[in-house]
């Protein structure tokens, strides 16, 4: 693959078929996939969170890809543009960077690009860390969509929380699905803000006998079980947000013309038709205006037939009586 022109509007240029491809791979698509989530160790992280980053990889496996490795020496607050190159490169517009320093001691950022640039980012502080491991009880399968519940008056009203709330739903949503089983609902993520401290609790849901059809729900803690404080944050502008919650026309919902439905709930629909020419409709005549047999013979007799006709007529008719004659 080569680039051409301006060096800040670089446009890559396939010379292979696998190459041509890969650049086909990154453009957007109609229908997104799960996104990936980019995990960076900084410099220096201590052991403490990257036990929590351990913990988050096992909540979004499999689309994960890590740099563990103590040569991502930057800062995402300071030069973001090392964030960006990175998950461009990964594919992954979700990221967490983990760092540790004197200042700020077990740092976590938190955040998601957009056409290749910092969409809303987040750093917190990590308090009260329990892993995984250190729950003794059944582990969930990997891979399936959570139940996210949010509770706290911060995420409806304050403009930080709101945009963290969405921030989350992101990151935890998985995979989009039409239809929903029951069955296979088994964990639930729990992020509760209280006082501006976020606490996050994971669970397993267990779904146990109650003696009727609906069964009794239970919650298990199964970690991983942190706090976090709310340090800096970079949200983007209410215009770009917007610009980013865009949807391609093919999937907007065709509207049909003409139906409208009311308060009620009943549809109405407005048919148009051709003008009709209705000396070609083909209408039944009605029988109910027409005259009997004898009813014409003798308006006949009394109008149109001679004095003459009249009388042998007559004669004939006693010579030949009608089926109701002979009935009688």
């Amino acid at each position: 693959m080569t680039t051409s022109g301006d060096p800040l509007n670089q446009v890559r240029k396939a010379k292979t078929r696998k190459g041509k491809l890969v650049l086909q791979s990154r453009e957007p698509q109609i229908i997104e996939g799960v996104k990936n989530v980019l995990f960076i160790r900084g410099r220096t992280a201590s052991d403490r969170i990257m036990k929590l980053s351990k913990d988050l990889v096992s909540l979004k496996k499999p689309y994960f890809r890590a740099l563990n490795r103590k040569t991502n020496d930057f800062l995402p607050f300071e030069d973001p543009s090392n964030i960006e190159f990175l998950t461009e490169r990964n594919q992954a517009p979700l990221f967490v960077y983990t760092s540790h320093n004197k200042k700020r001691p077990d740092n976590l950022v938190m955040g998601r690009t957009y056409d290749g640039h910092i969409l809303d980012m987040f750093e917190f502080g990590v308090e009260n860390m329990k892993q995984i491991q250190e729950f003794k009880t059944t582990k969930i399968s990997a891979g399936l969509k959570p139940v996210v519940v949010f509770a706290g008056d911060e995420f409806e009203t304050q403009p930080t929380f709101i945009r963290m709330k969405n921030f989350f739903l992101d990151f935890f949503v998985g995979q989009d699905m039409d239809k929903i089983r029951l069955a296979g609902l088994e964990n639930v993520i729990s992020i509760t803000v209280v006082e501006g401290k976020i606490y996050f609790r994971h669970y397993r849901i267990e779904l146990m006998k109650s003696g009727v059809k609906s069964p009794r729900v239970e919650l298990v803690e199964i970690g991983p079980r942190f706090n976090l404080m709310p340090r800096r944050n970079k949200i983007a502008s209410d215009d770009l947000f917007k610009r980013s919650l865009k949807q391609p026309y093919q999937l907007k919902p065709k509207t049909d013309k003409n139906i409208s439905t009311n308060p009620l709930g009943t549809t109405h629909g407005r048919i148009h038709m051709e003008r009709q020419d209705f000396a070609k409709l083909n209408v039944k005549t009605a029988r109910f205006g027409k005259r009997s047999a004898d009813e014409v013979t003798g308006e006949a007799d009394s109008t149109t037939a001679p004095p003459g006709m009249v009388q042998a007529m007559a004669r004939l008719n006693a010579m030949n009586p009608t089926k109701k004659n002979r009935s009688k």
